[in-house]
């Protein structure tokens, strides 16, 4: 599908609703399937990034027609994420909830990085959704103990819940958290797509966790979205340095609308709740409206056609979100012992005695006991002997395998396991 040759069905302002429209009936948590928790997830997050985009586009130009047309079509953003938003039922809770934002991380990251043909790109993934997968399995143990709910009903079974790179790991001196952008102009469109995507709905995790923190229903919660809040401020830096720095504001206002569409229409070609379909069909011809102002607007103040942005406009595959055990399974077994080095990523091995990782981790780590995201488990353990899981087969690093004592060297004690290498496409 070329959405530049889609004649939406609607104009900007007769996109806009009025509030008994715009107050949705809510699904069911205990019939909701799994990925359609997570479409509604994700593209919460992709209005959250649209309607920011917007925002920070109005700020840096001072001209008042142009923040006009901005002014329009961020309304109508903002009025469908809080439609999307409001799809969440009032009893499902914060922890029930987060479990469904990392299933979206771990799934999302997964199916992205199989398709991405640039390695740069790919390697970012891999390397995030380790931290992601841990986040998955914390939060899980943390939601058994608090309320007594198994999160392998939440994912149904479609996503393993086991230690990924053990969530003390990801502390990261931000100097390594930076890296290499790519071009828009010579980049595939899957390639452009995914970094958009991906730093959306990272993006929309750490506002979560940042906002719920303080609302926590007792001190443990608190911590521990506190302490995967700054892991997840660490991801948006990563994904957000991969976009291109050298595109126009008005040629990034068109490709944000274009994965707009890209999403849309991907959520419409694989949900499977009739009434959610509904929804993502509706919105689909919203963002049409509002890619083709995006193209009005590039050619009247930069005198571009929208081809000179997006040369390669039919859209990709749809984005189907799925079970990826296998691939996690993968990147686990052989990238669990690497951490990031500025543009880069390296083995714990290689790394110097003064490296920044491990002077942050002393700063941040005095002692493992004061970790919340390790607390957890322990505290489960013992509680219960044991902690929680959901495995298909043993972990594939087998030092993590051990479900009475929380390993906290792997991903950051050298020799802690052993690593072969992240793989390209």
């Amino acid at each position: 599908m070329n959405p530049f040759e889609q004649k939406p069905m609607r104009t900007i302002v007769g996109s806009f609703r009025n509030f008994k429209e715009l107050y949705p009936r809510a699904y069911n948590k205990h019939e909701v399937d799994p990925y359609t928790k997570t479409r509604i997830i994700l593209m919460n997050g992709t209005e959250f990034e649209a309607n920011w985009f917007s925002h920070q586009f109005a700020r840096h130009t001072c001209n008042n027609d142009l923040r006009r047309e901005l002014a329009m079509a961020r309304e109508v953003e903002k009025q469908q994420q809080l439609y999307l938003a409001l799809l969440k039922p009032c009893n499902e809770t914060a922890l029930e909830h987060t479990i469904g934002y990392e299933q979206l991380a771990v799934d999302l990251t997964a199916e992205l990085a199989k398709r991405e043909c640039d390695c740069n790109v790919k390697k970012a993934l891999d390397f995030a959704l380790l931290e992601d997968f841990d986040h998955l399995y914390r939060y899980a143990n943390q939601l058994e103990m608090e309320q007594g709910v198994h999160a392998e009903r939440l994912v149904g079974r479609y996503t393993e819940i086991m230690p990924g790179r053990p969530t003390i790991a990801h502390h990261r001196c931000p100097l390594d958290n930076v890296r290499k952008s790519i071009n828009t102009k010579t980049a595939d469109t899957m390639t452009v797509l995914a970094t958009m995507i991906i730093t959306a709905a990272e993006q929309q995790t750490m506002n979560y966790y940042m906002n719920i923190t303080p609302f926590g229903m007792n001190d443990a919660s608190r911590r521990l979205y506190q302490e995967i809040a700054l892991v997840e401020e660490e991801h948006v830096t990563q994904y957000e340095s991969l976009m291109d720095p050298n595109a126009t504001f008005l040629e990034m206002l068109l490709w944000h609308e274009y994965t707009e569409c890209y999403l849309y229409w991907s959520c419409l070609m694989t949900e499977t709740d009739p009434c959610i379909k509904c929804i993502w069909e509706e919105h689909l011809d919203m963002e049409l409206a509002h890619l083709h102002k995006a193209a009005e607007l590039l050619k009247k103040y930069e005198g571009k056609e929208w081809k000179q942005v997006i040369a390669h406009p039919e859209f990709p595959a749809p984005l189907c979100l799925h079970e990826n055990i296998d691939y996690v399974r993968q990147v686990l077994g052989s990238t669990v012992q690497y951490t990031s080095v500025k543009e880069d990523y390296h083995l714990l091995c290689d790394l110097s005695e003064d490296a920044d990782f491990f002077k942050y981790q002393k700063i941040m780590i005095p002692s493992v006991d004061i970790v919340q995201s390790h607390c957890v488990i322990e505290h489960h353990i013992r509680r219960l002997g044991k902690d929680y899981r959901f495995e298909v087969a043993p972990n594939p690093v087998c030092e993590l395998r051990d479900r009475t004592c929380d390993n906290t060297c792997v991903g950051r004690i050298k020799g802690a396991a052993q690593s072969t290498g992240f793989c390209c496409n």
